[in-house]
């Protein structure tokens, strides 16, 4: 065995090195990327997830994995069929919490745990691929159960199952001795509810049939003492109210929480904040309401004030900037807060969305966008004074840090490097890497990403992302590729991650074309006032700011104007549906998830305030914006090749614009495809289907752009079809 091991070493080392190629639609869908870092209380580990295909069982499966930051030595914590994830480090730092779907080992122990460990224990393994005795799914016949929190040791050995909830928990969050974990689940099924599915069968009352989620606590210790999972106790029986998320106090005495009045996205804007105090028989008490969402309570260390997210009372929480406001409890307590004036607006000098992470002994951490980079900051709730904690110079996400805050952990990426776990020191920004995902594109040919900019038709200044291929030419001109994102509150950004799972960029690079990703008037990271640009303008000033920027590319010599093709999903397929009703500069367009009729959309969708708020009104008060706005008002202009894509059950864009947009491009004899991905609801999230995806959208544009023949075995094609479209 050990000569078998060392002749194929001696093999790889004597072979070649791997010739670059394009990667296949398999190798993008099938790369591994990392996630969600979570920094222990000491600092020596981060925990984090390792998402990739399973192509047997057509699902992504994210599993947890661990990296000691002394020797950089990473080890996989999770295996199994089902996702491991949302995890969260006991205050000790002995245990790792998280949530999963799987049957608990009714014979196991885990105050055994500790030798395991040990014997599963092999520090001589490389931090590329050392595994340690692991987790895994229960027998793959078993009845998997609802998702549950789950704790493992650091050191490894088997996780055990900490709840027994009759529903899926939701989320979770420690309590600072450690002694419990509170959690968000749905009540069981009611009686009457059972009663009535026995009676009638299955049907909806629409938007009145949802179960409210409430709050619930496990004792650890107890479940610790008895070896075994133990029943959460249920802290909140209000049906009136939905429960959004849910912070300890320091001393465990009270929770805090953001609710609304029901779990439907439509209403999530009235969200306000309460406090449960546990001494007081549970009672809870409404601190925060102020009209617009107000979320996210974090407690400050002494436990006398909460800092919250919310719009301030802003009613367009859609576009407007989301502010970090702080609150005395006991004020808030005497006098519930209903303005503005009563709350100290942290983040008012701040001209971005700040998104809460924590609250330390030096100040309010938070993340933002600036640009198309993200960063962390600090702000002092007494003076408001920011400063930041790491540089803008890159795409920082989810950062968390130890318990004194004198180090974090965070996942980072940039133009010449794929999304990464880094750790660093929060006094001097120092990152160290700790996992090194960018190995499996070692051979991969990619193109490169840089940040352009230009001036729209009326004088705004937008910035894009410029994707060129590995052997651009700047002699040549490049037929163009404009792949618009969604949101419109999204961002593109010039980061390396080719896993593509939508659009096929490296092979349309491959291909020899150049791509423009603009970050239309309405995106994030450029501020307030750019977001609200698009208010009763949607698809107006987006296309203004589309075709400026291809028409930059074409006076700079880059962008063939004989070649051009635009693409997008949700926000950004309505924006390539706008395109094709209105200008006929494109070869050929695919609409990915897209509105096409702002009224169908209204009346459909589970997001209604969104068209509310960015048109200022419904479609019976002001039916000509709803008109001006809307890809079918102009159908009849139609000429370019339309391919549509969507989820047969998208509640977000639901199908009925897919099916008036194709109806319509049909009637005017434009050449158009419609493909429903059978059950996927606004994203299409399983490998198979993003193969079909991805092979869809580039036979769609070879065929019209470079002239090259749709396969016999192309997604595009029906079961009917015996020839190949020519």
């Amino acid at each position: 065995m050990k000569f078998s091991r060392v002749f194929s070493a001696l093999l790889l080392l004597a072979a070649p090195l791997a010739a670059k190629h394009t990667p296949t639609f398999e190798e993008s869908i099938s790369l591994r990327t990392a996630g969600a870092a979570r920094i222990s209380p000491d600092g020596r580990f981060v925990a984090y997830t390792v998402s990739q295909a399973d192509w047997k069982q057509n699902s992504y499966v994210s599993h947890l994995w661990l990296a000691d930051t002394h020797t950089g030595r990473a080890f996989q914590l999770t295996r199994g069929k089902k996702n491991s994830g949302s995890a969260a480090w006991s205050p000790d730092g002995k245990w790792l919490a998280f949530i999963t779907e799987r049957e608990a080992d009714a014979n196991y122990d885990p105050a055994a745990s500790a030798e395991a460990k040990k014997a599963g224990d092999d520090s001589s393994k490389s931090a590329a691929g050392a595994d340690k005795e692991t987790s895994s799914d229960a027998d793959s016949g078993s009845k998997i159960a609802p998702r549950q929190i789950w704790l493992i040791s650091p050191e490894g050995g088997e996780a055990w199952q900490l709840t027994r909830s009759e529903t899926d928990v939701e989320s979770f969050e420690w309590s600072k001795d450690g002694g419990r974990i509170a959690f968000l689940a749905n009540p069981p099924e009611s009686k009457l509810a059972k009663d009535r599915k026995e009676r009638y069968a299955e049907f909806e009352v629409f938007e009145k049939d949802y179960e409210q989620r409430q709050i619930w606590a496990v004792d650890v210790s107890e479940s610790l003492r008895r070896n075994a999972a133990v029943k959460a106790a249920e802290l909140t029986h209000d049906r009136a109210l939905n429960v959004q998320d849910v912070a300890w106090s320091p001393d465990g005495k009270r929770l805090a929480f953001s609710a609304s009045a029901t779990p439907l996205l439509a209403y999530s804007g009235e969200a306000d904040i309460y406090l449960l105090d546990l001494q007081d028989h549970n009672k809870v008490s409404k601190l925060v309401a102020l009209s617009g969402p107000d979320t996210h309570p974090v407690f400050s260390p002494d436990g006398r004030q909460i800092a919250f997210v919310t719009g301030l009372g802003g009613l367009n929480y859609f576009y407007l900037n989301r502010h970090i406001a702080v609150v005395e409890v006991e004020k808030a307590l005497a006098q519930t807060v209903q303005g503005i004036s009563a709350v100290n607006d942290a983040t008012a000098k701040f001209d971005e969305d700040a998104d809460l992470l924590d609250w330390g002994p030096d100040g309010i951490y938070f993340s933002a966008l600036q640009k198309t980079a993200s960063c962390v900051f600090r702000l002092q709730p007494g003076s408001n004074a920011i400063a930041r904690v790491t540089p803008c110079d890159r795409a920082i996400n989810g950062a968390s840090f130890t318990r004194d805050f004198s180090a974090l952990a965070f996942t980072a990426a940039d133009s010449t490097h794929m999304t990464e776990v880094y750790t660093s020191s929060a006094a001097a920004f120092s990152p160290r890497k700790l996992t090194d995902m960018q190995a499996q594109v070692a051979d991969w040919t990619l193109g490169s990403a840089e940040m352009v900019s230009w001036k729209s038709r009326d004088g705004t200044t937008i910035e894009g992302v410029l994707h060129k291929p590995a052997d651009y030419d700047p002699a040549k001109k490049y037929p163009l590729l404009v792949i618009i994102h969604g949101g419109p509150t999204g961002v593109s950004r010039a980061v390396l991650q080719p896993s593509d799972r939508t659009y096929p960029y490296q092979r349309f690079l491959a291909a020899g074309a150049v791509i423009l990703e603009p970050n239309y008037r309405g995106s994030a990271g450029y501020g307030q006032s750019f977001r609200s640009l698009n208010v009763r303008q949607l698809g107006v000033g987006d296309m203004d700011d589309v075709m400026s920027g291809v028409e930059s590319l074409i006076a700079k010599g880059i962008a063939d104007p004989d070649r051009l093709g635009a693409m997008g999903w949700s926000q950004g397929g309505y924006i390539s549906a706008f395109l094709a009703t209105h200008t006929d500069k494109f070869k050929a367009i695919s609409v990915g998830a897209g509105i096409s009729n702002w009224v169908t959309y209204y009346v459909s969708t589970d997001i209604t305030p969104f068209t509310r708020q960015y048109l200022q009104s419904t479609p019976w008060d002001d039916p000509e914006i709803y008109a001006r706005t809307s890809p079918m008002t102009t159908i009849r202009n139609a000429k370019t090749p339309v391919l549509i894509q969507q989820g047969s059950n998208d509640k977000r864009v639901p199908v009925p614009d897919s099916f008036e947009l194709y109806r319509g491009l049909q009637d005017q004899k434009v050449p158009s495809r419609l493909i429903l991905y059978t059950g996927f609801g606004h994203g299409i999230n399983k490998p198979r289907s993003n193969r079909a995806v991805l092979q869809a959208n580039y036979d769609w544009f070879l065929h019209y752009i470079w002239g090259q023949p749709i396969p016999k075995n192309s997604a595009l094609l029906g079961s009917s079809e015996a020839e190949a479209i020519e």
